[in-house]
């Protein structure tokens, strides 16, 4: 007897659970419905935007000088740091520029010692009165004229060395090495990129906002400071542990979209992030006016959302609302089509029709209706009801 008090008891929870729903509502004999007034309240929002991730700096790697690559000293994905050599190209010719330059370095070091040597002795034999003032000045132009071919020997031969250098191809600043196109033999020239090197200790990642939203940010006064710091949604759907700060916007809009790009930068100590991908921006809000109903409350049809508004005459009035995408499965925040002082109906909502005249309860008599019938339902009645 007991265990079937016990199963009546769960039948009939059951059976006033799904009536007290918006699917439907139990039946009371009179037309009464739980309505309430609209008010506002806090609401934790946020806005999603498509982004791609970039390093704080990528630097294609290309050679100044044309040749044959005969050395690959590094490997996809390693780390690399400022001044590390990252290939080899074919330098047979520049080392034998520079050997030449050298030559003529040292051809005119010799050269520019016999003018000084004559110039001195012309010095003193003009001091003797042996030479006159024309031979002591040819003497002295001799000599500035084998230093003036000293200092272009030097300066070919500094050139010489530059170029052989470019032969050293190096990282110019730290990072992660990107994908290596070509292979040891490959003929390369100044228009090859070798490799990108992309510094990804901080990541910057690039979203885009309307010309609107752009304009309240900057009505605001305070800019970007003011904004809360960003998420990112990663391509898995998952959130980066990490959160962001908005640190730049572009001074011009996009004529072909109408937006303005945002660059936001994240912390990536984990190197978890890479330079080309892509996410979404999450960017928090609170709305402290929100009006925010319960999603029972609401029909769906052909992608458009409705409620039962009560007037003045008690009257149900079948009527549109927009509502923000992001929710969190139980309410919806509403951004059209209800108005503080606004009364709708909360459950029950399937056996309405428009402009059907209703008696308005509170969802607390309501609930203590549905309690009531509860107690006074038979088990005959909860198994007919069932069966309907």
């Amino acid at each position: 007897m007991k265990q079937s008090k016990i199963l009546l008891l769960a039948a009939s929870s059951l059976l006033l659970a799904s009536c007290g729903g918006g699917g439907g509502r139990p039946t009371f004999g009179d037309n009464e419905y739980p309505v309430v007034e609209v008010g506002t309240s806090s609401a934790a929002m946020q806005t999603t935007y498509p982004a791609t991730i970039k390093g704080v700096q990528d630097v294609q790697i290309s050679p100044k000088v044309s040749g044959f690559i005969t050395k690959i000293l590094v490997r996809e994905g390693q780390s690399v740091s400022a001044g590390q050599q990252l290939f080899e190209i074919d330098n047979v010719t520049y080392q034998a520029q520079v050997r030449q330059a050298q030559a003529a370095v040292n051809t005119a070091k010799t050269q520019v010692n016999t003018a000084k040597l004559t110039y001195d002795n012309s010095k003193q034999l003009h001091d003797n009165k042996v030479i006159g003032d024309y031979e002591l000045q040819t003497a002295q132009n001799t000599y500035e004229q084998a230093k003036a071919g000293l200092a272009q020997a030097e300066a070919v031969l500094a050139n010489a060395k530059e170029a052989l250098s470019f032969c050293y191809v190096k990282s110019p600043a730290s990072g992660v090495v990107g994908t290596l196109p070509y292979k040891v033999g490959t003929l390369v020239s100044a228009q090859n990129v070798l490799t990108t090197v992309s510094n990804n200790s901080t990541m910057e990642v690039y979203f885009s906002v309307n010309e609107k939203t752009a304009l309240d940010m900057s009505k605001s006064g305070s800019g970007l400071s003011a904004m809360p710091a960003v998420k990112l949604q990663l391509a898995d759907g998952s959130m980066y542990e990490h959160e962001g700060k908005v640190t730049k916007m572009s001074g011009v809009i996009d004529a072909a979209t109408g937006t303005v790009q945002l660059i936001a930068v994240f912390p990536n100590p984990q190197r978890l992030l890479k330079s080309g991908g892509s996410g979404n921006i999450v960017i928090p809000h609170d709305n402290n006016a929100a009006i925010v109903i319960p999603q029972g409350s609401v029909t769906e049809v052909q992608n458009k959302k409705f409620v039962y508004t009560v007037n003045d005459s008690n009257k149900v009035q079948y009527t549109e609302i927009t509502v923000d995408p992001q929710n969190d499965g139980n309410s919806y925040i509403v951004t059209s089509g209800l108005k503080v002082g606004d009364k709708y109906v909360t459950n029950g909502i399937t056996k309405l029709s428009d402009q059907m005249q209703i008696v308005p309860i509170t969802p607390e008599r309501y609930q203590q209706k549905i309690d009531e019938q509860a107690k006074a339902m038979s088990a005959g009645d909860i198994v007919n009801a069932l069966k309907k």
